[in-house]
């Protein structure tokens, strides 16, 4: 991953491939932002007009490459957008120095050094700006001969080095944002690298594999149920879900403890590493890239052992529900009955309506420990995708206070969620003749409904909230600022935050 560094020397004197500035869109044209004073005192204080004159405007996601002026010991200048010109003394949005770190760093792959004289205002503004880079040069090639070979002989990997400018390498704050920004980046990272696994390889048992692998490297604990536990500790969500593969369904148990911890957060992924949909079939076109609905089982495991690398005061318990729904004769039938962990029994009408029967086995196995909270995370409904679009998640909960708390961690972190209700009325769309409850119900609202269904599985009196991340989860259009195409890591960093605001006592 790219190599992370503080420095105070001026940009003409740093040895890179590219000096990397900002450029904000201002009342009258582009305005050269805070940073980048010597590029532009180089230019003659003219800065401005160059990119306008080149087409730059400051937008967002811009970029615009320019020489460097004579003297400086980068030959290239790379001037990217940040938006709109904040108010005066307001300060840089965290998100838009992501952004533009990571347009940045995607552009400059190849180079071995660049240096980011983007604005800096204290450890919150490096940080944002580490992540960006760190997540914009992420690449995934694993499985690409050519890309390797491309490599060699073209030097096509991604930027090794970033030199953030303006922070201090003595400076304890700042090295602390440096080292979060690495620590969060490098897990969602891998988070990324799962799910964009293929599903012949990423089986339940090989996510496993990976989950006990992190742990014995970070001192996790973890427990894996097989198939033979199962059936035995009366798992009928998990079982009847992944009991049509040849790969056996897994229930994974992940948890960092702090010895001065009084706080217990536990968090729920999906993780159904291919859904074909069983036998209600998922219809042509819709099967392509259904590998990434493990998305929420990614992001579980990613944000434990994130809170295990920044050293938490505060337990996390992450439970990651990983089955393969697949058609088979010895898969879960519509008008099957199942008889779930918390023992209530589901009729099964739609066998594609799956997430949500391994997710309930989960959330009452977390419910049993009573944690202070649970966090479910889930590429759980297309009728998500609908209402919120591709980029933004949904959050539902029993507890408002507890929901608006989630829903501002997200927008802190720069990844975008809107509350969601649970409509008392639609709950009863779910009523069954011959179980306690159905898998499906009214489908308007379908999204809402799967968000009342989890519900009960819910231990009585414990908080829990309910991230839909069907959206963002997967970018299957063109790369956009530090977001890939494929899988994104959506909910990572809003779990790591929700972990930080417990430790801190501030999230109830």
């Amino acid at each position: 991953m790219t190599a992370l560094t503080l420095s105070t020397t001026a940009a003409p004197g740093l040895r890179a491939d590219a000096i990397v500035i900002g450029v904000a869109k201002g009342a009258k044209g582009p305005v050269v932002a805070p940073g980048a004073e010597a590029v532009d005192k180089a230019y003659d204080g003219k800065l401005a007009g160059v990119l306008e004159t080149l087409g730059a405007s400051g937008a967002e996601g811009e970029l615009t490459k320019l020489p460097a002026p004579g003297g400086f010991k980068a030959p290239l200048v790379v001037a990217v957008g940040l938006g709109a010109e904040p108010e005066k003394d307001a300060g840089y949005d965290a998100e838009a120095l992501r952004q533009a770190a990571g347009v940045a760093a995607r552009a400059l792959t190849g180079a071995r050094k660049a240096a980011f004289a983007l604005p800096v205002d204290g450890p919150g503004a490096i940080g944002a700006i580490g992540e960006g880079v760190l997540l914009g040069a992420y690449s995934f090639d694993t499985y690409k001969e050519s890309a390797k070979d491309a490599r060699a002989k073209n030097g096509k990997a991604p930027l090794a080095e970033a030199t953030l400018l303006g922070g201090k390498p003595r400076d304890a704050a700042h090295k602390g944002a440096v080292a979060r920004a690495v620590a969060v980046s490098e897990e969602l990272n891998r988070a990324r690298d799962l799910i964009n696994m293929p599903p012949n390889d990423l089986t339940p048992q090989a996510f496993a594999a990976v989950a006990q692998g992190a742990a014995k490297e970070h001192g996790l604990k973890v427990q894996v149920l097989d198939e033979k536990a199962l059936v035995k500790g009366g798992y009928g969500g998990i079982m009847g879900v992944g009991g049509g593969s040849a790969a056996t369904p897994r229930l994974v148990k992940l948890s960092y403890s702090h010895p001065k911890a009084d706080k217990h957060l536990a968090l729920v992924g999906k993780g159904i590493t291919y859904d074909s949909g069983g036998i209600s079939l998922k219809p042509a076109g819709h099967n392509e890239t259904m590998k990434c609905d493990m998305s929420g089982a990614a992001a579980v495991f990613a944000a434990v052992v994130t809170a295990a690398r920044l050293d938490l005061r505060v337990n996390v318990t992450g439970w990651l529900a990983l089955a393969e729904n697949m058609p088979s004769g010895t898969a879960v039938r519509p008008g099957d009955v199942l008889r779930m962990y918390s023992g209530k029994t589901v009729e099964v009408l739609n066998t594609d309506a799956e997430g949500r029967l391994v997710l309930a086995d989960a959330l009452w196995a977390a419910s049993q420990e009573a944690p202070d909270a649970i966090v479910d995370v889930a590429t759980l409904t297309g009728a998500m995708v609908l209402a919120l679009g591709s980029r933004t998640f949904g959050v539902m909960s029993n507890d408002e206070a507890f929901r608006s708390a989630v829903h501002e961690a997200a927008e802190e972190v720069g990844e975008p969620a809107w509350q969601m209700p649970l409509p008392e009325h639609l709950r009863k769309g779910m009523d069954s003749s011959v179980a306690d409850i159905a898998n499906m119900g009214e489908r308007m609202g379908g999204g809402l409904v799967a968000g009342l269904f989890l519900r009960e599985f819910v231990g009585e009196g414990i908080t829990w909230a309910h991230l839909d991340i069907a959206g963002p989860a997967f970018n299957e259009g063109g790369p956009f600022g530090y977001t890939p195409k494929g899988g994104t890591g959506s909910a990572v960093r809003t779990l790591v935050r929700l972990a930080e605001l417990t430790a801190a006592g501030d999230l109830g």
